[in-house]
């Protein structure tokens, strides 16, 4: 008893999300079997930076989808979003702009990106528009929009794979050239390390200012320390894994590098589109938690009724979610298109079920009203790890997707219960 008391005020010190603790030990107890069950291949740099950069596109959405799931809504056609807007920006780079301003233009990859962002953001409104105007259930509307979305990928160039892609938008895909290096990844590991103590240190002393009771110091200290433990440490592995020696032959003769004996080895460091989801993460914890968008979105979730009768413009709140949502299918249309070098029919294909469960993992209720955008993402690492594990493992593709699908129905069972204890 004496132990469980202090394990408590533990928690209660630290204000630990015990929910999200939970899911991190689910995260590691993942990790350590597939690692055992392949030999030793899961848990190894290499793995970890694919992985991360394979999260990315699934992470970048559900915090969308966290946003359109608390307002009581869903969206199945994220997926085929992505790939119509992902074949928009291929054809767009490849065969309208080269007529233009030349293939390897500077401005290629700029212009690129804002198309594929203005036609994500009309598609989403225009869901939007249909789902709060004429009331037809996001489901069915959604549902149309899967189906509509990915025959007009199809027509937009009859089916044909579009590539290459332009050198600079590359950058967005990850690999060799889409990594910072060793260097920067420490720079940013420190700046990071230095944002998570100034936002500590910034939230105690608006505690104090508002009179609101503050975390100990030593819980402080203790969440400090942590936090830069595990962004240095996720750095540390980052630049544990080197380029290919080909790659690196290439890089070390185009720089007039001798090469030694012994190889030359050249961390990756953090990738570009791991850098694009960390700063979409934290620009949508701010939208949902600090602005008044935000607070209409969770309080529409609560009560329709009351937040609108609280004068709440409930349907235009609907609109920008789904814009909202189409902006970030169009982000990750564009870190896809840059990872292949290709637009293609298949990208985003059953990318609407990993969207979903990531976000029903990471404890957004499908009640509507709860729901966290770093747990969402967490929720979309476990999903990415569950798939990566199964691959290295061998495992059926046919099996891969009786183990997603057990997975949703447990995590939805699991926030039944976790609300049916709270209430």
């Amino acid at each position: 008893m004496a132990e469980g008391n202090l394990v408590s005020r533990f928690f209660r010190a630290t204000e630990i999300d015990t929910r999200l603790l939970g899911m991190i030990g689910a995260l590691l107890i993942i990790w350590i079997g597939f690692h055992i069950i392949t030999g030793g291949l899961f848990l190894t740099p290499r793995n970890l930076w694919n992985l991360s950069v394979q999260t990315t596109d699934i992470a970048i959405m559900t915090t969308g989808m966290v946003l359109i799931i608390v307002t009581r809504n869903i969206d199945l056609s994220v997926g085929s979003v992505l790939g119509l807007c992902a074949m928009i920006m291929g054809v767009t780079q490849a065969k309208i702009l080269p007529e233009f301003i030349g293939f390897d233009s500077p401005f290629t990859w700029i212009i690129t990106l804002i198309v594929g962002l203005i036609a994500g953001a009309l598609i989403g409104t225009f869901q939007g528009l249909i789902i709060a105007f004429l009331n037809v259930p996001s489901f069915i509307v959604t549902l149309g929009g899967l189906l509509v979305w990915r025959g007009a990928t199809w027509l937009v160039t009859s089916g044909q794979t579009v590539a290459p892609m332009d050198q600079t938008f590359r950058v967005m895909g990850g690999g060799a050239e889409g990594s910072i290096g060793a260097t920067w990844s420490w720079i940013v590991g420190v700046l990071a390390c230095l944002f998570v103590i100034g936002s500590i240190v910034n939230s105690r002393r608006q505690r104090k200012r508002f009179g609101f009771p503050r975390r100990p110091v030593w819980a402080e200290y203790f969440l400090s320390a942590l936090s830069c433990a595990l962004i240095l440490g996720a750095v540390w592995i980052a630049n544990s894994y080197y380029w290919p020696i080909n790659i690196a032959k290439r890089y070390a003769e185009a720089n007039s590098i001798p090469w030694p004996e012994t190889g030359l080895d050249i961390p990756y460091g953090i990738a570009v589109p791991v850098l694009i989801a960390i700063v979409v993460g934290i620009i949508m914890t701010f939208i949902a938690t600090r602005l008044r968008f935000g607070r209409y979105v969770f309080a529409i979730g609560g009560n329709p009724e009351a937040a609108e009768l609280a004068g709440i413009k409930t349907r235009w709140v609907t609109v920008r979610i789904f814009a909202l949502m189409g902006i970030l299918a169009a982000v990750a249309a564009a870190i896809s298109t840059a990872r292949l070098n290709a637009a293609t029919n298949a990208q985003g294909t059953l990318d609407e079920l990993y969207t979903i469960a990531a976000a029903v993992i990471g404890g957004t209720s499908l009640a509507g009203g709860t729901g966290t955008i770093a747990g969402a993402m967490l929720g979309a690492l476990v999903m990415q790890s569950l798939q990566s594990g199964m691959v290295l493992a061998h495992v059926d593709t046919p099996l891969q997707s009786v183990v997603v699908g057990a997975v949703l129905v447990v995590a939805v069972w699991l926030d039944t219960v976790y609300r049916s204890r709270a209430k």
